[in-house]
C-alpha cells in the first residue's frame, strides 16, 4: 500500500468507533473474505459520512455510514449509495462496486453499506508532495476531471438500471425553490443581495435539455487517483447524493469549486481543490472542454454556476445560524455570516447583477 494511502488511515476516533464484536460476525456471514484477523481503520478525510477500511487477512472492503447525530431527511443516504453503486460500476468503471447494505441499526448504530476498496491517493486543497508535480501534471489532472464528468453524464441511465433514480422533471425548479426556502429558514437578517440573486435565478430559470446521472458533489477530493500518476483516475467516491437531473448542475457545482489565482482571496481560502496553482485550466477552458467532450450546449452555464454559489452560501449560513442559536459552540463558526455574505456577493458577480 502506498505511503499516501497509509496517511489517510487512522485508528477510529474515540467517538466514531464501531461495535466490532457485532460487526465482525455480521460481515463474515455475508461477504467473501479470506482467513485472517479482523482489522478496522478509519479514513481521516471527509466531514460528513464516516468511512472505514475493513480488513480480513488479505481481503479489504470500505464501510460507509452516516455521521453521528440527527440526520436531515434524504441526506447521507447509504441505501441510495448502495443502489447506485451496485449497478453503476458495470457502466462507469470509476464507480466502486457496492456489495452490501444493512439497515439494521443494532449492528453499529446506523445504516451502512460495504463497497469495493480502490487503491490510490486523494488530492485535497493542496497538491501532495510528488516528484512529478508541476504545471504539466496539474493541467492533466484538471483535464482528467472534466473528461470523467462528461463520461459520467454520458452513461445510459436505462441501460445501467437507474432509469427510476430521482425525478428529473422539474428538477432545476425544485432545487431553486428548496434552497431559497432553506435560506429563509437560516437567515438571521434581511440580505438585499441574496434577495436580488434569488430573483435573478427565478427569472432566468433554464429549461432542462440534458438529463443525466448527477453525482451532486463532484470535486477532486471525492476522487481516488493513481499515486504514481495522479492524472490517472482510479475511482469517484461519495455517491450518497446521486440522482438524475440536469447535467449542467454538476458542471455548475464544479465551477464553484474551481478557483483561479486572481479570484477573491476569500474564495481561494475556501477552495477544496488546488486549481489556483499554476497549470490548472481557467474556468472558461473547463466549460469549453466539457462542451467538447459531452456534446452539450452550455450557453446557460452562467445560471448553473450562480446557483451553485448561492447554494454554497446557504450551507454556510445554515452552519452560522446553528452557532447563533446556541446549537453548537464551535467558535470557528462565529463569523460564518460574513463568509456567507462573501459568497452571496460572488453569486451576484457571476450573474452580473
Amino acid at each position: 500500500m502506498a505511503n499516501g494511502e497509509d496517511a489517510e488511515l487512522i485508528e477510529p476516533r474515540s467517538d466514531e468507533g464501531l461495535a466490532m464484536e457485532r460487526l465482525e460476525p455480521y460481515l463474515r456471514g455475508r461477504l467473501p473474505i479470506s482467513d485472517g484477523d479482523f482489522v478496522l481503520r478509519q479514513f481521516r478525510g471527509g466531514h460528513a459520512n464516516l468511512t472505514y477500511l475493513v480488513r480480513f487477512g488479505d481481503t479489504e472492503y470500505v464501510l460507509r455510514r452516516p455521521p453521528l447525530g440527527p440526520i436531515a431527511p434524504g441526506s447521507h443516504d447509504m441505501q441510495r449509495e448502495f443502489r447506485v453503486l451496485s449497478k453503476l460500476h458495470k457502466h462507469f468503471s470509476l464507480a466502486p462496486e457496492s456489495f452490501l447494505f444493512c439497515d439494521d441499526t443494532s449492528i453499529i448504530g446506523a445504516p451502512f453499506q460495504v463497497m469495493e476498496r480502490r487503491h490510490g491517493i486523494v488530492i485535497r486543497n493542496r497538491m501532495p508532495e510528488l516528484t512529478s508535480d508541476g504545471p504539466e501534471l496539474r493541467r492533466r489532472i484538471g483535464e482528467m476531471m472534466v473528461d470523467v464528468l462528461a463520461a459520467l453524464h454520458g452513461v445510459d441511465r436505462e441501460a445501467a438500471g437507474l432509469a427510476e433514480l430521482g425525478h428529473p422533471q422539474g428538477f432545476v425548479e425544485r432545487q431553486l425553490q428548496g434552497w431559497s426556502g432553506r435560506w429563509q429558514a437560516a437567515a438571521h437578517e434581511d440580505n438585499a443581495e441574496m434577495a436580488k440573486l434569488i430573483a435573478w435565478l427565478d427569472r432566468h430559470l433554464p429549461a432542462t435539455r440534458y438529463v443525466s446521472i448527477l453525482h451532486n458533489d463532484y470535486k477532486l477530493d471525492n476522487m481516488v487517483v493513481d499515486a504514481r500518476d495522479p492524472a490517472i483516475p482510479v475511482a469517484v467516491l461519495d455517491w450518497d447524493m446521486c440522482t438524475s437531473g440536469d447535467a449542467l448542475m454538476d458542471l455548475g457545482y464544479l465551477l464553484n469549486q474551481w478557483v483561479e489565482p486572481d479570484d477573491d482571496p476569500a474564495w481561494i481560502e475556501w477552495a477544496a481543490m488546488p486549481t489556483w496553482q499554476p497549470g490548472f485550466a481557467r474556468r472558461e477552458e473547463v466549460i469549453e472542454q466539457y462542451c467538447r467532450r459531452s456534446g452539450f450546449d452550455v450557453d446557460d452555464i452562467q445560471w448553473y454556476y450562480a446557483f451553485s454559489v448561492m447554494k454554497f452560501a446557504v450551507i454556510i449560513q445554515q452552519i452560522y445560524i446553528r452557532y447563533r442559536r446556541g446549537q453548537t459552540r464551535d467558535e470557528r463558526f462565529a463569523h460564518y455570516d460574513q463568509r456567507a455574505a462573501s459568497f452571496i456577493s460572488k453569486g451576484c458577480l457571476i450573474a452580473d447583477i
